[in-house]
């Protein structure tokens, strides 16, 4: 893409580099290579992938052309070298830095769509105009930071004209950027909050004047500044930058050869390879669509290409890719915030989320298996897939930034700082793979990387500066030599691309801020909350049912983000004073806003993996729903049995102690998925019939019933099930061959 930067959707490797002596070389093969296919395959995951839409976005990939997509790109660039800064130094008001990243997202957001979709200079010079009236907004909160803070309670005049501008240029560029339905859930809330007081009781309020709700949604810490853009501003935007440059490096391309060496030659092979190879990107990528378009375009074709149907390779892939949103240790934008709104350490989050995200893609896995069993489709031919060993001695080193993420988080830094050391251990790779290329022997190259991983170790001692300057001494090295040079250019590349994708996420955070403060000023989520709990006080199941049926609803139209925020305000307080605990009433209303993305009409991971798969968004859509059917109770059951998100135990715990309890837990809800597997897709051994299915859903719902007797009701139930299918099996003559 030259000086405007590169498409999300592209993967860009450091050039393969050979000993000096023309032949294969070990230590260059593990730090300069990277994993790959025999070259005569026809499976080879591309290294450079064809641009396609960017379903995030709704737009082409890239800054646009000219003079004006460089200078887009230039200021992408400033915006993520700003958000490192002040993820570094802590130099600036809370207030100050969400108003100045707020201001970022308006800026590049209308200049992107403006230069992309502008069919005139008037065009061009109106969006960049509003743009730059988004972050004009910002800096007023940085120069009159003081003044807003003394006259707090009272705006002025310029305040109220400045305030009105970032509330119409927040819902304008969001309708541009992610359609109308989130723009217009917004402002029904704050139509609400103008006029609520009409409403007959209990809806109505005591009514607030204009000025009042521009008070609240544009200064302050409750409405757009408020705790979705904290998160947004600091850590969302720096894993979203960590999992770019950790693409940049070739971890896609490790993932996917991992995945082949592992489960290429099983049954189904290639949906398996797709469900375990974005099970993989999701631990560095919390974006579900992103997982799409760059998973995606190497595994749907190649399932396509071994029988699976083109909806159904596509419904694997978009499942998957979702589940990236739950996959720790880089879960979605979402865990950040739910972090900051309850006020857990991340960690807390992380460890929460453990099973259900095993459960999640262990279920897609169940899923596809039973569909090449009833479908006969087979596995890649041996001599056609990658050996995992030697793709993992040739890109091991690629995930150390994620162990030592991994490490930090465990052991109680927070966040920010462990997303700021694994970005600082990426790029230091990135920046050491060109230099160690011009070291002529292998001894001088295991010499260079035990050096720097000395300096990197000492962090530990002296604290995070050392990489830091370590950083900024491989850049001066890099500038002075040939393929070093190259390199900056691709981290520069990198810097722009995060900041890019970066976008949807941050406006969604800016716009369904206004639904926070309009609940705080009018206090309505109480009075939902009351009428949820009234409901649930004799059947908490009937509330369960309610906040999934609200969650599946808003997230057909609108993003996880929102679709979270806003469920979470209504329902979750509810639920805890239902006994609910609560992490599992946050991580439930969570996981049902991920199953709402793959749910037609307004389904963003089908959208993404439809052009890819050439079929139906909705058939999509619909395959993916079925595909996740066997997911969908996990939350339900964790909500009745808490130790499945390693939440305190029960009688079980309190007998036999807390780990038999997760065992035989998780054992429960393994059945659980398998019994919903097969009702689904009308295979086990063989395939099912309608008793059949009937029987073995009642033995899923006893499993997941938390009534006296049960589970035994629920394992008595299995075996006649199990017993009369192997049966049938057995009767029934041989398959065709």
């Amino acid at each position: 893409m030259g000086a405007v930067g590169c498409p999300p959707a592209r993967v860009f490797l450091l050039p393969h580099r050979v000993a000096a002596s023309g032949g294969a070389d070990p230590w260059s093969d593990a730090f300069m290579s990277t994993p790959s296919i025999p070259a005569d395959s026809d499976i080879t995951p591309p290294q450079t992938f064809a641009p396609i839409d960017d379903m995030e976005h709704g737009l082409p990939p890239g800054f646009g052309t000219g003079f004006k997509g460089t200078l887009l790109f230039w200021i992408a660039i400033a915006f993520s070298a700003y958000q490192l800064f002040v993820s570094t130094y802590a130099i600036l008001p809370s207030q100050v830095i969400r108003a100045l990243h707020v201001g970022f997202l308006c800026l590049i957001s209308a200049a992107l769509i403006a230069n992309h979709r502008s069919t005139n200079k008037a065009t061009l010079a109106l969006g960049w105009g509003l743009g730059l009236i988004g972050f004009g907004t910002g800096l007023y909160q940085w120069i009159f930071y003081n003044d807003l803070i003394l006259r707090a309670g009272e705006i002025s005049q310029a305040d109220f004209v400045m305030g009105i501008a970032l509330i119409v240029v927040v819902f304008v560029i969001s309708w541009q950027m992610m359609g109308a339905a989130l723009p217009l859930i917004c402002g029904a809330f704050l139509l609400y909050g103008l006029f609520g007081q009409y409403l007959p009781a209990p809806l109505d309020h005591r009514g607030y004047s204009l000025e009042q709700i521009v008070e609240q949604m544009s200064f302050g810490t409750e409405g757009i500044y408020g705790t979705p853009i904290a998160v947004s501003a600091t850590y969302i935007f720096l894993f979203v930058l960590f999992g770019t440059f950790l693409e940049r490096a070739g971890m896609i391309q490790l993932f996917n050869d991992i995945a082949l060496g592992l489960f290429g030659r099983a049954r189904g092979g290639p949906a398996k390879v797709a469900v375990f190879s974005s099970a993989l990107m999701g631990t560095i990528s919390g974006s579900g669509v992103a997982n799409v378009v760059t998973v995606g375009q190497f595994t749907i074709p190649l399932m396509k290409r071994f029988g699976y149907s083109a909806s159904f390779a596509g419904g694997v892939e978009a499942t998957a890719s979702m589940g990236g949103q739950i996959m720790p240790p880089v879960m979605g934008a979402v865990a950040f915030i739910m972090a900051e709104t309850i006020g857990v350490p991340y960690a807390t989050i992380v460890k929460a989320a453990i099973i259900p995200a095993i459960l999640y893609f262990a279920s897609a896995f169940w899923m596809v298996h039973l569909e090449a069993g009833k479908h006969g489709l087979v596995g890649i031919p041996k001599d056609r897939v990658p050996r995992v060993i030697p793709a993992l001695r040739r890109g091991w080193y690629l995930l150390l930034p994620l162990a030592v993420l991994v490490y930090l988080l465990f052991a109680g830094y927070t966040p920010l700082f462990a997303g700021a050391v694994g970005l600082a251990l990426t790029v230091v790779l990135i920046l050491g793979q060109s230099l160690a290329g011009e070291a002529g022997k292998p001894a001088l190259r295991l010499a260079f990387w035990i050096l720097i991983g000395l300096v990197c170790a000492s962090f530990f001692q002296f604290g995070v500066m050392v990489i830091v300057g370590l950083v900024l001494a491989l850049i001066v090295v890099n500038g002075i030599t040939r393929g070093g040079r190259a390199t900056l250019a691709l981290c520069r590349d990198g810097l722009a691309e995060g900041a890019r994708q970066a976008l949807p996420v941050g406006m969604a955070c800016a716009i369904v801020g206004t639904v926070i403060g309009v609940l705080t000023l009018t206090g309505t989520a109480t009075i939902f909350g009351g009428w949820v709990v009234s409901i649930g006080k004799e059947t908490l199941w009937l509330s369960l049912l309610l906040t999934i049926v609200t969650s599946i609803i808003l997230g057909t139209g609108i993003p996880t983000i929102p679709t979270y925020i806003i469920t979470a305000s209504l329902a979750a307080p509810a639920m805890l004073s239902l006994g609910v605990p609560l992490i599992v009433s946050h991580m439930f209303v969570f996981y049902y806003g991920i199953i709402a993305d793959l749910t037609p009409p307004v389904a963003l991971a089908a959208l993404a993996a439809a052009p890819i798969a050439k079929a139906s968004p909705d058939a999509i859509g619909w395959q993916a729903c079925r595909i996740a059917l066997a997911g969908f109770l996990i939350p339900v059951m964790a909500v009745y049995e808490p130790t499945l998100m390693l939440q305190q135990g029960g009688e079980i715990a309190a007998h036999y102690g807390y780990w038999v309890e997760v065992a035989y837990v998780f054992t429960k809800a393994c059945i659980v998925i398998g019994l919903l597997g097969a009702i689904a897709i009308g295979w086990l051994f063989g395939p099912l019939g309608l008793i059949e299915r009937i029987v073995a859903g009642l033995a899923a719902l006893l499993f997941v019933a938390a009534v006296p007797m049960s589970d035994i009701s629920g394992f008595a139930l299995l075996a006649v099930f199990l017993g009369w299918h192997l049966l049938q099996v057995r009767r029934a003559p041989p398959r065709p061959v």
